[in-house]
């Protein structure tokens, strides 16, 4: 055991000190490398060793899930796992056996973790338990594997991609690169679920870096076990799409642009479905799409203009295209079509459109298809904005 000045240890409370006098508690994982590091960790993760279940139970701790030992402390709700080991019993992330038991050692809990720097753990006085040298990685600020059971998990493919994202003076050890490769060619990628695809590449999204994260799955040639019924726009990118992705700054705004700037409606949707996206990112994508093909049409008369408002749904979500429009122009600069659309959106959103199609309508002879009467207002309303402002 090491003692480093910015770990500060913790204090044990009445919950703790109510388990057998055996039991020993760690903060493990993340909490201990950012603390290390100087950073502010947003939770810690916290293995107790030589308890039981009972033991934890009586302790006021509460059970959470039943596929391995892990309970929220009564006070804190933060989670506390029993120290476990692994074993591999099927294909995916999912597919390991657990054993958890007061004989499983904190080194053993550790060695089934996914990075030294992950590997690292911390006692009540602060002091470090690194069995791993992850400290030794830290400071050389490489991304190496605990073990070579590393590429029985495919998920941690992805983590190690997300982690570069957020660490971007950290290198990946050229043995960690084999197991991955390894990985990917053993086909295990293609066994992870849409919902955990999804979770970890929206993380790395929301990094400081994305790019890094593409790149090495693009390295790996994994998109194709990622996605493989379905075109992935990463795999194409370069410097200038790179240097576009990293420039946005909230994660959803960089899927739209992976997927509205490269592919296709039906394209964005397969993808949608594959990795089961948010409706929300979906949709914004598309009428990405739409606007970018708009543009590409280069008419910009008024039926024109109303088939594209139609199209986009402007008159029921404005802001949507309002937010979809500056994006668009923030990455292919501005225009007469752009200060068009934003123009169309304010008075829109000032009631203006309201008034006019109301008025129509309320005019109409009663013989008259309400929805057709509304559908000439709409285009006789751009057909005045077009007057205007075009």
């Amino acid at each position: 055991m090491a003692r480093h000045p910015e770990l500060q240890g913790f204090q044990v409370d009445s919950a703790i000190e109510r388990l057998p006098a055996r039991a020993k508690v760690y903060v493990v994982g993340g909490a201990v490398r950012d603390a290390l590091m100087g950073r502010t960790s947003r939770d810690r993760d916290w293995v107790i060793v030589g308890a039981t279940v009972d033991n934890m139970l009586a302790a006021g701790f509460t059970p959470v899930g039943s596929d391995f030992p892990v309970f929220l402390h009564p006070r804190t709700h933060e989670e506390y796992a029993l120290a476990r080991t692994e074993r591999k019993s099927g294909h995916g992330y999912k597919g390991f056996t657990f054993h958890a038991d007061p004989s499983v050692t904190l080194e053993e809990d550790l060695a089934r973790r996914d990075f030294t720097v992950n590997a690292m753990a911390m006692n009540a006085k602060g002091d470090l338990i690194d069995p791993f040298q992850g400290f030794t990685d830290l400071q050389n600020k490489c991304m190496r594997h605990v073990s070579p059971a590393f590429s029985e998990d495919p998920l941690r493919v992805l983590r190690l991609a997300r982690f570069l994202a957020r660490f971007l003076d950290f290198s990946v050890a050229e043995e960690t690169m084999d197991l991955c490769r390894e990985l990917r060619a053993s086909g295990e990628l293609k066994h992870l679920v849409a919902e955990r695809i999804y979770a970890e590449l929206n993380k790395g999204m929301g990094e400081v870096k994305p790019s890094r994260m593409i790149k090495l799955i693009s390295k790996l040639n994994a998109w194709g076990e990622l996605a493989p019924s379905c075109p992935v726009p990463f795999s194409g990118f370069d410097k200038p799409e790179y240097d576009r992705l990293n420039g946005l700054s909230a994660a959803e705004a960089r899927w739209v642009y992976c997927l509205g700037f490269f592919l296709d409606v039906a394209q964005i949707r397969a993808l949608a479905k594959a990795w089961r996206l948010p409706r929300n990112t979906e949709d914004l994508s598309i009428v990405t799409r739409q606007c970018l093909d708009f543009l590409a049409q280069c008419t910009t008369d008024s039926n024109s203009f109303g088939r594209f408002f139609n199209q986009v749904d402007l008159y029921r979500k404005p802001a949507r295209l309002r937010q979809i429009n500056q994006l668009v122009a923030q990455l292919s600069g501005t225009g007469p079509v752009h200060e068009f659309v934003e123009k169309a959106v304010a008075e829109l959103e000032q009631g203006h459109y309201k008034t006019f199609v109301g008025d129509k309508i309320a005019n109409a002879l009663p013989s008259e298809q309400v929805a057709q009467v509304a559908s000439e207002a709409r285009q006789a309303w751009v057909s005045e904005l077009h007057s205007r402002y075009f």
